[in-house]
């Protein structure tokens, strides 16, 4: 079985080997893409089920990373793992991301290389068995609100679009970790960072891999 091992994938209207400069036309406003894997390595950890996802977790990302889960996917299949290390994420593409990790028939175990931040956490929480190496550390942080252009009702539909989507994320953090859903709230409103023992405290983590 081959196929792609990582969520992150060359800009539009980039060549293969020609480097970022500032002010290109067709470099993509937001936060710069991370390096991607040698074809070689990606496929080896695509032998191994592993699924690695790095850097800010967009639409894009997000949806690289749940077609390479979907195409692991079986009755009888092992566990796929999903290494995160992702400091910060869209939370309309990380949800989606989620539905997809719900809808899997093989379980997935998530495994915390280094920060993972914001919207990412959601992600991270939604793995049946989440693991972290012992220097990793998670920023429980809002989301931002990407910026809303239209009418005074386009911008009061995105708002509530917005804190509906951050109900489902606190609500699923609290559900995975067991903590009260208030004080969910209050640790992403305040931006709690946790290291990999404080996670494992509060319920985020199952198990430190040392």
């Amino acid at each position: 079985m081959t196929g792609p091992a990582i969520a992150h994938t060359r800009p539009p209207g980039r060549p293969p080997d020609q480097p970022d400069r500032p002010g290109r036309p067709d470099r993509p406003a937001g936060p710069d893409p991370e390096p991607e894997l040698a074809p070689w390595l990606a496929e080896r950890l695509y032998q191994r089920r592993i699924v690695f996802l790095r850097g800010h977790l967009d639409a894009r990302a997000a949806g690289t990373a749940a077609a390479t889960l979907l195409s692991l996917d079986g009755p009888d299949g092992d566990p796929v793992q999903l290494h995160l290390a992702a400091p910060d994420g869209e939370l309309d593409a990380v949800l989606a991301l989620i539905d997809t990790i719900d809808s899997l028939q093989v379980p997935v175990h998530a495994v915390a290389t280094s920060e993972v931040g914001g919207a990412a956490v959601g992600a991270y929480a939604a793995a049946a068995r989440r693991l972290a190496l012992p220097h990793a550390r998670f920023r429980l942080a809002e989301p931002r609100v990407a910026g809303i252009a239209g009418t005074a009702d386009d911008v009061t539909a995105a708002a509530g679009h917005h804190l509906r989507a951050l109900e489902d994320l606190l609500v699923r953090v609290a559900g995975a970790t067991g903590q009260p859903r208030s004080r969910v709230e209050d640790d992403f409103g305040r931006g709690r960072v946790l290291d990999a023992e404080q996670a494992q405290e509060y319920g985020l983590v199952h198990e430190i891999r040392r």
